[in-house]
């Protein structure tokens, strides 16, 4: 990777003619995003090494925001002139009665540090690849009903610089780690799958703290048992969502819904109700990207604004939506640092970074003592939402009968059908536990990292479906 600071990048570019020129004929705000990545990644698949893939991508990207509207474009180069030539492209298109004069003086922010301990890209290539053989080994080794088993390691190296018309200058360093283990179980015409990943904003010292053996068994284990569980039954019953399930609910049933794109376009059940209670009075939900390691951390957005904590719910009452730049001008408020972007060849748009129910009070194992009987989700699966309504299905990866207090026998096929809203008010308890799951969240055709968490809670009447044995 090219050592140079884009900073120093930078200061090669006349910034206050480049934006200048965007904006000649009108306009609210220009920037320019710099970006530079190494990645690599390896796959096994049916039992050997597929795919071993490493490349750098570079380029840059040019924004303007007139009258509310984004106009972009990119190249693939750091050249000036390529440069110069996307500012004369976009000042034939960006009009508006509205003006604003570029910044004389460019102001470098502080720097983030990260804390990288062990960058992947110094980490031999063998090393990679004998940490995804030994997990492929385990995970068939696990039982003989286990029939196909795929390993994917990938590490990314980014850094990324960004300008604007109001004068800032902002440059950081990014380092994401994923490890990640499916495993498909067959017997008796039965199909199971069980998949398991770790990772985040880590270098390879993830693997100081998680045994990738451990994870290939976790994905085996959840595989076979699905193949030796009863069908999951069906009805209306209490679930309890355990904290180790990760927080794809509050992703996708909430979280999405609270994006300012959405809410403030009326495409949200949540629109046009700050001030209002959408939730239990046990149910704060915080987007935070200032988090350690985690997968949707970052210093700065990709607009260039400080990473921050974001309380959008506080003990079942909406406070806020998150925002960019572009609806943070729209609507006279003030970004809350989630403008973000796949590459350099994407428009920054409103995302969710580490979104979380924060813990509350009770003992976890309480909550399924106090809880007769029902259903306990110990992994979350993919699910669909309709955010317009609050609408959702969600699968369970990994769940169990509670009967008479206590975690019975596993169940399969299980999914919890319900409404984001109804769900958050229904919610009666609240562990003091937490746990997070790592994903890559997709919209409007980009995809970035996050994470999401929830502790333990419990809902006392969803919609349960799967196929009732009794």
């Amino acid at each position: 990777m090219n050592v140079e600071s884009l900073t120093t990048v930078f200061h090669r570019y006349p910034l206050e003619t480049i934006f200048r020129t965007v904006l000649r004929h009108g306009g609210l705000f220009s920037d320019l995003y710099l970006e530079e990545s190494r990645n690599n990644s390896i796959t096994c698949d049916d039992d050997k090494i597929e795919q071993v893939i490493s490349g750098i991508d570079a380029g840059a990207g040019l924004r303007a925001i007139s009258n509310y509207r984004t106009y972009y474009a990119h190249t693939n180069t750091f050249s000036l002139e390529d440069i110069m030539n996307m500012a004369e492209h976009l000042s034939t298109v960006v009009e508006s009665k509205s003006k604003v004069k570029s910044a004389h003086v460019y102001h470098l922010r502080p720097r983030v540090s990260l804390d990288i301990k062990n960058y992947p890209d110094t980490v031999a290539i063998g090393k990679k690849v004998a940490l995804v053989r030994e997990a492929n080994r385990a995970a068939r080794c696990f039982d003989p009903r286990v029939r196909q088993v795929k390993v994917i390691y990938s590490d990314k190296h980014q850094r990324i610089g960004i300008a604007n018309s109001e004068g800032l200058m902002v440059e950081e360093e990014r380092v994401l780690t994923v490890f990640a283990v499916q495993v498909v179980a067959a017997d008796k015409g039965i199909i199971q799958t069980g998949y398991e990943p770790v990772g985040g904003l880590i270098g390879f010292e993830l693997f100081d703290k998680v045994d990738p053996v451990e994870v290939a068994l976790t994905a085996a284990r959840r595989a076979v048992q699905n193949l030796e569980a009863r069908e999951a039954p069906t009805g209306t019953m209490p679930v309890v969502i355990s904290g180790e399930a990760g927080g794809t609910m509050i992703h996708e049933a909430v979280g999405h819904g609270l994006e300012a794109d959405l809410s403030r376009e009326g495409l949200s059940v949540y629109a046009g109700r700050i001030g209002e209670m959408v939730a239990s009075p046990l149910i704060t939900v915080i987007d935070d990207a200032t988090l350690p390691t985690k997968r949707g951390s970052y210093g700065y957005d990709d607009e260039g604004v400080p990473a921050q904590k974001t309380v959008l719910v506080e003990k079942g009452v909406l406070k806020r939506y998150l925002y960019d730049r572009l609806y943070a001008l729209r609507f006279d408020q003030a970004s809350t640092g989630n403008g973000r972007r796949e590459s350099y060849r994407n428009v920054p748009i409103v995302r969710m970074s580490n979104t979380y129910i924060a813990p509350g009070e009770d003992d976890p194992d309480s909550i399924v003592r106090d809880t007769p009987k029902g259903l306990f989700v110990k992994k979350m699966g993919g699910g669909q939402v309709n955010t317009v309504n609050g609408d959702f299905v969600f699968e369970v990866s990994e769940g169990y009968i509670i009967k008479e207090g206590r975690i019975g026998d596993p169940v399969r096929g299980a999914t919890l059908v319900g409404n984001g809203p109804d769900v958050l008010k229904r919610i009666d308890r609240v562990g003091s536990d937490l746990g997070f799951a790592i994903g890559t969240c997709g919209k409007d055709g980009q995809a970035v990292p996050v994470s999401d968490a929830q502790p333990t809670l419990r809902i006392p009447e969803i919609v349960v479906g799967g196929r009732d044995q009794t």
